[in-house]
């Protein structure tokens, strides 16, 4: 009897296993990576378990949290992951984010939502037509460019310095209010 409880105790031990990713491969239906667990046990090709819409490769050295079917170590499952360093602090009850190990972030706040492209560009694809509704006004910091290239700067400088003929000989002057 003693024997049965020893085994399943030691099945029950081996049910969750916390670890550190070293690789991965996210090209096929299902991402496989590879978690450390100590310097003798690592386990290659772990199927990782993400939620339905959501998805992310997680860097080298993030934390994961594998329950292995039955206490078998070799078969295994990845169900969370997460990597402290990059991990958005300071969140207020109810608040959630997207984010990446460079800084790249949605943040829904209390008092609205946040996007930081960390400097870099941030591009909308394949969207026939983009709306914006709101009741306030919309602010832009550099320029605004369409298909061409041609730009609103440009558009404002064509205005600005623009004449007429005047049918009573010569040109009219400018505009009286710039653009």
């Amino acid at each position: 009897m003693m024997q049965i409880l020893e085994r399943l105790h030691h099945r029950l031990s081996m049910m969750i296993g916390r670890g550190r990713l070293q690789t991965g491969n996210d090209s096929g239906n299902v991402q496989m990576l590879q978690v450390r667990f100590n310097a003798d046990e690592v386990y290659d090709n772990q199927p990782r378990l993400a939620e339905y819409g959501f998805t992310s490769m997680p860097p080298t050295d993030a934390d994961a949290v594998v329950i292995f079917v039955g206490g078998e170590r070799s078969n295994g499952v990845i169900i969370a992951t997460g990597h402290q360093a990059s991990r958005l602090k300071g969140l207020k009850p109810g608040e959630a984010a997207l984010y990446d190990n460079l800084g790249q972030s949605i943040y829904l706040t209390r008092t609205g939502i946040v996007i930081d492209g960390a400097g870099l560009p941030i591009t909308i694809t394949n969207a026939p037509n983009i709306s914006l509704d709101t009741s306030g006004n919309l602010s832009v910091s550099g320029n605004i460019a369409d298909s061409t290239g041609k730009t609103l700067a440009g558009a404002r400088a064509v205005y600005n310095g623009h004449t007429h003929s005047d049918p009573q000989g010569g040109t009219t002057g400018t505009p009286g209010a710039s653009m």
